[in-house]
């Protein structure tokens, strides 16, 4: 029996919204922590930094269809709600992951491989494009108004979190299985997250849809409608185009590069290196709630402003730290960009959904932030590692996070409203809102006010 509305509390509604991004982070990392064993297996072996370019192109390759991901699982969101999508993509995502793990592998098959590979990782591309957006639209929709910021920190922690647990559980196979974790042990992470995503399926089976998004939605939402709110949206998207190229740049070097950049460029052993990737992210995840309960107290641009600057005057250092070959240089190296990743993500997550006006949030949402996340969070531990290579030089990626933070990201900053007492069901009038939505809201209560 479906569960009603007033037996749904707002942990549930937390939880389940953030149960996808447990699933898509921990999809995502599993890849990024096994980067070496999947070069080893999927390239020819002649070459082993072509192979490890060739393993971090299939990673930048799935975030091109993440932008798809998110416009078509918007669109379909946006007119016939949030759980039905969000159902599929979790299942989706999960099915990815366990296919990966089963796959088998160059040796066996040659050419084929990698192309399974991509294959699998551009079925993830795509649902994790309508996951990411649905779970924040889902979760901002659902939160009291003054606590946006703390909601989405909670989420961020449950991002996060997987990645560390994922490297303390490949630091614990390594240890037990020792050289059998290259020959086979690699796979079993892949088909543990195909069993995490049938949790989140039964975590989201007895929730509905938020008051948001239904009176919102009294009138029926047609694909014209979306499409016209997403053409009068193209500020909004405009600006999470520039804020989200720091925010993605400095996040995917913490979670999908240093791992391999602390081995290859620091000399550390693996499990030193799956140990200190592990913990530089659990402080990230941790930080999460705390700089979003404070977005929602001084504002969400000068939390952003505060990373900016965090990251400007300490990337430098943090990477001469991660490459000194020892394990507390990695530590700290990493810990310290996890703290700028924490001031700029915890925020701009936050402005990413807020920016959007309801009927439009999903797919506007699910375009602007994973067209962004493909072209600078998936291409991030490719341009990493072509830098480094290209320059001799193990501190060139944190001169490519500074330019980005200084350019595109203070633009993007300088362009968008504050937006932490904005009304989620028209978010910025007169400025991407219709003339529709504007007679709407003057009509209706909004529901963030419950």
């Amino acid at each position: 029996m479906k569960t009603t509305k007033t037996e749904v509390r707002p942990f549930q509604r937390l939880m389940g919204g953030a149960i996808g991004n447990v699933v898509e982070t921990f999809d995502w990392s599993v890849y990024a922590l096994t980067a070496p064993a999947l070069a080893a297996h999927f390239f020819p072996k002649g070459d082993p930094a072509a192979a490890l370019l060739g393993t971090f192109a299939v990673f930048a390759a799935a975030f091109f269809a993440r932008p798809l991901g998110g416009l078509i699982f918007g669109i379909l969101g946006d007119r016939l709600g949030r759980l039905r999508i969000l159902t599929l993509t979790v299942l989706m995502m999960g099915g990815g992951t366990l296919v990966t793990g089963l796959l088998p592998t160059y040796e066996a098959i040659g050419l084929a491989a990698p192309v399974l590979l991509a294959t699998c990782r551009i079925i993830q591309g795509l649902s994790m494009g309508g996951e990411s957006s649905g779970g924040y639209t889902y979760v901002i929709e659902s939160a009291p108004a003054s606590k946006r910021g703390l909601w989405i920190g909670i989420v961020m922690f449950a991002i996060y979190v997987p990645h560390t647990f994922l490297s303390l559980t490949i630091v614990g196979i390594q240890g037990a299985m020792g050289d059998a974790y290259m020959d086979w042990g690699w796979r079993v992470p892949f088909v543990f997250g195909g069993v995490l995503a049938v949790v989140g399926f039964w975590l989201r089976k007895n929730l509905d849809d938020p008051e948001e998004f239904e009176a919102a939605t009294a009138k029926k939402v047609t694909i014209k409608d979306t499409v016209r709110g997403l053409a009068e949206s193209w500020k909004s998207i405009g600006r999470i185009l520039l804020l989200q190229a720091p925010q993605a740049a400095v996040a995917y070097l913490i979670v999908g590069y240093m791992y391999t950049f602390v081995v290859t460029q620091g000399g550390l052993r693996q499990i030193d290196a799956q140990w200190t990737s592990g913990a530089a992210v659990l402080l990230l995840a941790c930080l999460g709630p705390v700089f979003g309960s404070l977005s929602d107290r001084v504002g969400r641009k000068p939390v952003i402003w505060a990373g900016f600057i965090w990251l400007t005057v300490t990337a430098y250092p943090a990477f001469a730290l991660a490459s000194n070959g020892t394990v507390i240089g990695a530590l700290l190296g990493q810990c310290i960009l996890a703290t700028a990743s924490a001031l700029i993500t915890s925020a701009y997550f936050v402005v990413a959904v807020e920016i959007f006006p309801t009927r439009v949030r999903y797919a506007g949402h699910g375009l602007a932030f994973n067209l962004a996340a493909a072209v600078f969070g998936g291409t991030t531990p490719l341009v990493a590692t072509a830098l480094v290579d290209q320059f001799d030089a193990p501190v060139a990626p944190a001169f490519y996070a500074i330019g980005i933070a200084l350019t595109l990201g203070v633009a993007g900053l300088l362009l968008t409203p504050e937006t932490r007492h904005v009304s989620l069901r028209h978010s910025l009038l007169g400025d991407s809102s219709s003339v529709a939505e504007k007679a709407d809201a003057a009509k209706s209560p909004d529901m963030t006010s419950r």
